[in-house]
């Protein structure tokens, strides 16, 4: 399995990289670290500095997607899409490996 990003994940992400003006080859790295409310925190960010020895590199719609091996144990098979709406914005995760995550839907459980 994979890491997977909606359609429309991945529209925000280049709009993202377009606003910010950054360089072609950044990426968009995801990423689990401990803390949190339920134990682990997501991390979204641009990077360019790629391993391949320690990561994984996915396509989802045109956006290069890079994952750790370390963190794709507990985001394997996750879906990342963008929320918009009038009561809040942002990256929502639907991670088949989270047992119990907190209302903010920023960390989880696994």
């Amino acid at each position: 399995m994979s890491i997977e990003l909606s359609e429309k994940a991945a529209a925000e992400v280049r709009r993202v990289k377009e606003e910010q003006k950054l360089d072609a080859d950044m990426f968009l790295r995801v990423g689990v670290a401990g803390g949190g409310c339920s134990g682990f925190n997501y991390r979204l960010g641009f990077d360019k500095e790629y391993d391949d020895k320690m990561d994984t590199k996915y396509d989802c719609h045109g956006v290069d997607v890079v994952v750790d091996k370390k963190s794709a144990l507990f985001l394997d098979g996750t879906t990342i899409d963008w929320y918009d709406s009038i009561e809040r914005r942002g990256f929502t995760f639907e991670n088949p490996n989270a047992v119990k995550s907190c209302g903010c839907g920023s960390s989880f459980q696994a």
